[in-house]
């Protein structure tokens, strides 16, 4: 989530006047008398019930008086749903590939490149990447370029010439792929306090010049689980839905901007792609929207807007306990206004804050897709940096090649 660009969207919010009501009126599709409880923990309910998968807001001054959004994981939990990865369920996941058969591995993230579009902020989020050599003269044209010239000598009666990369001074991990942690978004208290995170943390408490004190990197580690791809786009495609998609300059289909994904797509393109498995505890719900593909060819418009999901179909993905919610667009949920209500980015505060569910951002799924392989073995390692928001290593996926659709 790119919380700089969100006085731009949501500076609307008054002429537009609309409450939770008008939220609640967009419709969402989808089976929402789905149970809940069979997904929960066991030993503990489920924070979500069949009722409240709905599209009313949250109770703002509720949840930060402290108390109200309780973990079920215990008051001392910094991993959240990550604890649904057991030894057992990562084993569990493994059998989805078929021994007998060749397995894929499929980069989810996305190519990063000097100027990667990321939102405005002060100072600005960039990677810019150069090139460090020493050991001969590279001319002037290499250091015109950026690049940095570091001796011209070699080392040692050996002659050691070396290259090394070197980043620009805003580099962050908060660019492009990425798992956001728990302590990347909260709900300011407008008090002392600063802000409400994750199991009643307190952003006072939490920070330090150089990191978070708790919620950070250090809360997640590698996981390895199952993963299952919902080619939303393609079902548009397949669909005829000519309204909800377009074609992207590199001629590949993309979901139009502001469209809402609901809990009927998710379930129709399941179907589609013949996954018969409902998701499970500890698995990883991947959407497909196609957005990546204007990261290079309009960059401005894939920075603007995306389509996504909104509340009632982020709390029926937390009614299945998964690891984490991932997509392939920048930040996870619709932003069209008639549907939050200028409301901003309440999906990223409930799921981070209520549910202790991380975000995929930003995973490319394409190649998967293209083998027809929408169920495998999603394996992720973020930096091991104590402190930092989000992880930015590309995850993988494992999977076999599969059949066609239904279409």
């Amino acid at each position: 989530m790119k919380h700089d660009l969100a006085r731009l969207h949501f500076s609307r919010r008054d002429a537009l006047k609309l409450g939770a009501a008008g939220a609640a009126a967009a419709a969402t599709g989808g089976t929402l008398a789905t149970a809940a409880g069979a997904d929960a923990p066991q030993g503990m309910p489920s924070p979500v019930r069949a009722g409240s998968i709905n599209d009313e807001m949250f109770d703002v001054e509720k949840v930060v008086a402290g108390g109200y959004w309780v973990s079920p994981y215990g008051p001392d939990d910094v991993r959240g749903s990550y604890n649904e990865v057991t030894a057992e369920r990562t084993a569990r996941s493994l059998r989805v590939l078929d021994a007998h058969k060749p397995v894929n591995t499929y980069q989810m993230g996305e190519e990063m490149f000097n100027g990667f579009p990321a939102f405005p902020s002060a100072p600005p989020r960039l990677h810019d990447m150069f090139l460090l050599l020493f050991g001969y003269d590279a001319g002037e044209e290499f250091a015109a370029g950026g690049g940095i010239q570091s001796g011209t000598e070699p080392l040692g009666p050996n002659r050691v010439v070396g290259f090394e990369e070197r980043f620009a001074e805003n580099f962050t991990f908060q660019i492009a792929t990425q798992i956001d942690g728990l302590g990347h978004v909260g709900i300011g208290t407008n008090d002392e306090r600063g802000a409400w995170f994750y199991n009643d943390n307190y952003g006072a408490d939490m920070i330090s010049p150089t990191g978070l004190k708790t919620l950070g990197n250090e809360s997640m580690g590698p996981v390895v689980t199952r993963g299952i791809i919902y080619d939303i786009v393609g079902l548009k495609v397949a669909q005829g839905h000519t309204d909800d998609f377009f074609i992207a300059p590199n001629g590949k289909p993309v979901l139009r901007d502001n469209y809402r994904i609901t809990i009927q797509d998710m379930e129709k393109a399941a179907r589609r792609q013949r996954v018969f498995t409902r998701l499970r505890r500890g698995d990883v719900p991947i959407l497909h929207t196609g957005w990546t593909h204007l990261v290079k060819d309009d960059p401005n418009r894939y920075l603007t807007q995306e389509p996504g999901i909104y509340l009632s179909e982020s709390r029926w993905l937390a009614s299945h306990r998964p690891a984490m919610i991932a997509t392939d667009t920048w930040g996870l949920e619709v932003l069209d206004p008639e549907v939050t209500g200028g409301n901003a980015f309440p999906c990223h505060q409930e799921l981070f804050g209520k549910h202790g569910i991380r975000i995929g951002e930003s995973f490319v799924s394409d190649a998967a897709i293209e083998d027809h392989c929408y169920e495998g073995v999603l394996l992720t390692t973020p930096e091991n940096v104590p402190g930092a928001t989000c992880g930015s290593a590309p995850p993988a996926f494992l999977g076999q090649p599969g059949r066609a659709p239904r279409d």
